[in-house]
């Protein structure tokens, strides 16, 4: 058991995990000063209100912050959004930096090339 979670440590990602679960969390004040500096603010112009917070459903004596359940989609949406730009501009970088030479296959076949010769 102590060698199989040894392996399992060696294979790197486990490694690669915690390095993303790192940077996913350095990213988070990021993201929360973009949506609370920008995207906030453009909101309380339209609507009048820094956040969707104050709207309340009042039933008897007990209060549903519907609200808060707004402002928490819009921040999720944004934090999406903005996720969403990281993994395209992250694909586009890779995918410019694999056309700069042949692909595996072509090596594959010029080596089976050179060697028939």
């Amino acid at each position: 058991m102590v060698q199989e979670f040894k392996d399992f440590i060696a294979k790197g990602g486990v490694f690669e995990a915690a390095v993303g679960l790192v940077m996913a969390l350095a990213f988070i004040p990021v993201v929360d000063a973009l949506i609370s500096g920008v995207l906030m603010p453009i909101i309380a112009a339209i609507v009048g209100e820094p956040n969707f917070d104050g709207i309340v459903l009042g039933i008897g004596d007990a209060e549903i912050l519907i609200g808060t359940v707004i402002t928490q989609v819009i921040n999720f949406i944004a934090i999406g959004f903005v996720v969403f730009l990281m993994v395209k501009a992250y694909n586009k970088f890779n995918a410019s930096a694999d056309e700069d030479g042949p692909s595996d296959n072509d090596l594959l076949a010029q080596i089976r090339d050179s060697l028939a010769r």
